[in-house]
């Protein structure tokens, strides 16, 4: 009688231990896509080629796992009811599966299983990709390869850029994020407000202080309005009155630019920096839907949404806060050179 307990026990707890030792292992994928492990694996990563065995092999693994598992699970049930009859014995085994579940997730038994399997992890590779063929009709959906993943949104790849760590630099990141959010930014979000606008009216006399004036603000061109700013009228070009004789009276009408540029504040990014090609100029004036002017926009404000940072151009020192004027006067902004962008 102690003999037939004995082994009862021995083939019980070998059961048992093997369950435990299946449930514990843990297949892990790299993470990686089949196509960056193909990359590093052509460079000779040696342990890029033995994961995109393993990616290949994945499915196999885990089928051979689950057909195993099931086997020992039948043997322990029918041994166990054998011995101990048909209640006591389902009792049993529910009970030893149970246990089993709970002592695979332990991280000591796992970090011993996954010691003993890495040791023999090639081997078990190899048994499986020639085991492969016969295993495609049994194949579990559990775990697949991690293949090329797909994206389902720009959001998503946004998410997936900022989370690149060390694979991105600072800056391509922000020039990545930027050119994915560049073609729905409208141009309100990026213009430079008409409270930073510096102006100049079309009826002032370009003498030696106001040409002095003129290129202390380091702009190199200056919007010319009649009245107000809600009237500009034309485009001042500062490097165009260095031939201008101080000596004589000239009006800044006499020497602007009267072809002006607008475009609205809620046209995208992508629409202006087209207007800006075609159009051949670097500045637009930026108005409402009631025609005021909100700020002006210029080239280089596009650039710099466009490549995610600042560079150095002329409004940079501006941060003053955008206001729009409240007042609705049917001929704001409507000079003879007028041309919608």
């Amino acid at each position: 009688m102690n003999t037939e307990v004995s082994i009862f026990l021995a083939v019980e707890a070998l059961l048992f231990f093997l369950i435990v030792a299946l449930r514990a292992v843990r297949i892990n994928q790299s993470g990686l896509t089949t196509y960056e492990l193909k990359r590093r694996a052509k460079n000779r990563d040696e342990e890029a080629k033995l994961n995109l065995r393993k990616e290949k092999a994945i499915t196999d693994l885990a089928t051979l796992r689950y057909i195993k598992d099931t086997v020992l699970v039948v043997i322990l049930v029918i041994f166990t009811v054998w011995e101990l009859g048909w209640f006591i014995g389902l009792l049993t085994s529910v009970a030893l599966l149970l246990l089993a579940n709970v002592i695979a997730r332990l991280g000591f038994v796992v970090n011993l299983v996954q010691k003993v399997y890495s040791k023999y992890e090639l081997k078990i590779l190899s048994a499986v990709e020639k085991l492969g063929p016969g295993l495609k009709y049994l194949r579990t959906p559990n775990l697949q390869p991690a293949g090329d993943f797909v994206l389902h949104s720009k959001e998503e790849l946004v998410h997936l850029i900022d989370n690149s760590q060390e694979v991105l630099s600072k800056d391509e990141k922000g020039l990545l994020t930027s050119a994915l959010g560049f073609k729905q930014k409208p141009v309100k979000d990026v213009m430079t407000p008409k409270s930073a606008v510096q102006t100049i009216d079309k009826k002032e006399l370009l003498g030696p202080l106001v040409l002095d004036d003129l290129h202390k603000t380091g702009h190199s061109r200056i919007p010319v309005i009649h009245r107000d700013i809600d009237h500009v009228v034309g485009i001042l070009y500062v490097q165009d009155l260095l031939t201008i004789d101080s000596k004589k009276s000239v009006t800044v009408e006499k020497a602007m630019e009267s072809r002006v540029f607008y475009i609205n504040q809620d046209q995208t990014l992508e629409h202006a920096l087209a207007a800006f090609l075609r159009t051949h100029h670097h500045l637009f004036i930026v108005v409402n839907e009631f025609q005021e002017t909100v700020g002006i926009l210029s080239l280089e404000d596009v650039t710099e949404a466009l490549i995610g940072r600042k560079i150095n151009d002329e409004f940079d020192t501006h941060e003053d806060l955008r206001e729009v004027a409240a007042r609705n006067q049917k001929d704001n902004n409507q000079p003879e050179g007028r041309v919608d962008v």
